[in-house]
């Protein structure tokens, strides 16, 4: 079996990538991630996946890096559905390419994460599936997210701390970036 592998990162591989080989799946990979902002966080994180797919032998289409397309995709939704419509473009764009390049599947490395609502993830990419009449191959990769996280580690691996959108960074800083109340001048109006 023929599997077009939608990437987040490198660390999100690891596992994936190990239990299709394990299992005989032939992998091949696509960095399409339009949502991470800014370009520095999308160059940090496909510098390291360049890093980490070569000595692997896997192979990995890097298209332009287009986030105006994630935004002209979620620009009217907030958490969750923001998730979902950011999944869905991605999902599509996978399946579309897999179809091309006549894979008989396409899956993600967003299901090793346990921070991903999983069947909100399933039914984009079902939903890509079916527009694109190709199969999304599905596995619950969560078991081996822990473990791959520690390697990563041990290897050095860039290990991001957001999904990589400017709402998730956001979200996950806000309590850091609050602004201070104001001081009090002794002016009055």
């Amino acid at each position: 079996m023929k599997i077009l592998l939608h990437i987040c990162c490198a660390p999100c591989l690891i596992y994936p990538l190990e239990r299709m080989r394990e299992l005989g799946i032939e992998a091949s990979g696509v960095f399409y991630n339009p949502n991470i902002h800014g370009a520095l966080e999308y160059g940090a994180r496909r510098k390291c996946l360049e890093a980490y797919s070569g000595p692997r032998g896997l192979e990995v289409e890097y298209p332009d890096y287009a986030p105006q397309e994630f935004f002209a995709e979620v620009k009217h939704g907030g958490t969750p559905s923001r998730c979902a419509a950011c999944w869905l473009l991605r999902m599509r764009f996978t399946a579309r390419m897999a179809r091309s390049h006549g894979m008989d599947a396409f899956s993600t490395t967003l299901l090793v994460s346990p921070y991903q609502d999983h069947e909100l993830l399933k039914a984009a990419a079902g939903q890509a599936a079916e527009e694109e009449k190709v199969d999304f191959y599905y596995e619950d990769f969560r078991p081996g997210f822990r473990g791959a996280r520690r390697r990563a580690r041990e290897d050095g691996l860039y290990l991001q701390k957001y999904c990589g959108c400017v709402y998730s960074e956001t979200e996950r800083y806000h309590a850091k970036i609050k602004p201070a109340a104001p001081e009090r001048s002794g002016i009055t109006s």
